[in-house]
């Protein structure tokens, strides 16, 4: 019998089907666009989306009826809710975290409770990005909209109740929400009576990991389902991708190369919640009861997929890959240009909105693959003081374990160990949050005994990358020199934004 990884992201949806002995059997994927109803508005269609979704369970399921299906669970982005009524209709649009409304709501919770009061309670940073503002906003602005919907389910939990399941929250997508109680592991009260919002429009919390129903029959035959397929309680993709990659104790680190990076160091339970805050920091529930998570991201691959269609459109293979293509331009020392990362406004660990991008030092015999790799090189060093923080803390990262698509580039996980000075491994399976939802499914089902057997029997190594000493040293004055980069430009990048 095998097990079936969903991974649901901002612009495209896979499923992919394992067997237990780890093999991957099937997979499919889908794309999507982000609608822009308005300028600053940003909503996926959620009828578009779960046709995808419906599909590529279909086609994987399709192609493993020799290993037929036992066991499914979903990963998700965060955030954005789908609203759903109680016959199990789509009956909105989700509105992303890109989405700009909302503002106002996230400045009366500042001014009524205040960010430490909250942090207390729901340790993350009040921003317009969580799915409170939207909920307040579609309340108010659109209140046919809203109240049409029974429930407001984020998108790993929707998979479970379009497929039969009664409502449920992954904890670790709850917390994504601003309405979650951390160390109750439930909805915080005082937040539900703040905002209006009953527990009866939300689903009820259940950790990622535990079981969540059946698949009924009428959901099975039209997926090509067996019958009796069990759902597992997924959770948010960055903490399903730490699974996924071999992230289980703390010590570790998960790097994740996408549109956006993230760095996910999981954790044992902080002692000083506050000293999180004061470095902007979240914590979020790992998928693994015990552990916890924190995101420290930026937009490492858009800045790439950005000098790939700017400067590289002749260089890139059919498929777009810049990385093959453009790895044998970049020289191999470090680069004598500093990049400020900055393209779009950056959120973690601090927002700055009125920031942008510099490249400083370039002269008339500056090649591309310079300017690749000072990208490569300042996006990674954005992220080395709060790295520095977390050791200060007692959050270890000694060791990185790289996903994504950038984890296909050698170049860019050498520059990385080379930056932070510890060891960067690429796992043979990269896409994490699928697999690490495929884990999930056979360690709630008894499949795996305990996630370090899954994590043997799923996650190999294809290679470690070790650090230079000399090119460590290097990096190392040039993160002095790229700490100055903000304050020596910020007044004339406001002006220009």
């Amino acid at each position: 019998m095998s097990l079936l990884g969903i991974d649901i992201g901002t612009t495209g949806c896979k499923a992919a089907a394992f067997s237990e002995d780890g093999a991957c059997l099937a997979q499919a994927y889908r794309e999507y666009s982000v609608r822009h109803p308005r300028n600053g508005w940003a909503e996926l269609d959620s009828h578009d989306v779960w046709l995808k979704v419906r599909e590529t369970i279909a086609e994987t399921a399709a192609a493993t009826q020799p290993d037929p299906v036992s066991a499914l669970c979903a990963s998700s982005l965060g955030e954005a809710m789908v609203p759903v009524s109680a016959q199990r209709e789509i009956r909105g649009n989700a509105i992303l975290c890109l989405d700009s409304r909302g503002a106002e709501y996230v400045q009366a919770l500042q001014t009524q409770m205040g960010q430490e009061a909250f942090y207390r309670l729901n340790p993350n940073i009040l921003g317009t990005e969580y799915a409170l503002p939207k909920l307040l906003w579609l309340r108010e602005h659109d209140p046919n909209a809203y109240s049409a919907a029974d429930r407001f389910l984020l998108w790993g939990d929707m998979v479970g109740f379009m497929l039969g399941c009664e409502p449920v929250t992954a904890n670790s997508l709850a917390n994504r929400t601003l309405l979650f109680d951390l160390a109750r592991d439930d909805w915080a009260d005082p937040l539900l009576q703040w905002s209006g919002i009953g527990r009866d429009r939300l689903g009820r919390v259940q950790r990622g990991g535990t079981l969540a129903g059946i698949v009924s029959p009428s959901a099975a035959a039209e997926l090509g389902l067996p019958a009796g397929v069990q759902v597992v309680v997924g959770g948010h993709d960055q903490c399903c991708n730490a699974l996924g990659t071999g992230c289980i104790e703390a010590g570790s680190a998960v790097c994740g190369i996408g549109t956006f990076e993230c760095i996910t160091p999981a954790y044992a339970r902080v002692q000083d919640p506050l000293s999180m805050l004061r470095q902007g920091l979240n914590i979020e529930h790992h998928v693994l009861p015990g552990l916890f998570v924190s995101f420290i991201f930026n937009q490492g691959g858009m800045l790439v997929k950005w000098f790939r269609d700017t400067f590289a459109a002749d260089r890139t293979s059919g498929n777009g890959d810049v990385y093959d293509a453009l790895n044998r331009e970049m020289p191999d020392a470090p680069t004598r240009l500093l990049t400020l990362p900055h393209f779009e406004p950056p959120v973690s660990p601090r927002h700055i909105p009125d920031s942008a991008g510099v490249i400083l030092g370039l002269k008339s015999t500056t090649t591309r693959g310079e300017i690749l790799k000072s990208i490569m090189e300042c996006e990674t060093l954005y992220f080395a003081d709060s790295i520095r923080a977390l050791r200060r803390m007692g959050i270890d990262t000694t060791r990185f374990i790289a996903s994504g698509g950038g984890a296909r580039s050698d170049a860019w996980l050498q520059i990385k160990a080379d930056v932070f000075g510890v060891p960067f491994v690429r796992p043979r399976v990269t896409e994490g949050s699928v697999l690490g939802a495929a884990m999930l499914a056979g360690q709630a089902t008894g499949v795996f005994h305990s996630p370090g057997e899954a994590v043997e029997t799923f996650v190999k190594t294809d290679r470690v990358f070790t650090p230079d000493d000399a090119r460590h040293a290097v990096y190392q004055e040039k993160l002095e020199l790229y700490r100055d980069i903000l304050p020596a430009t910020h007044g004339l990048l406001k002006r220009l934004t």
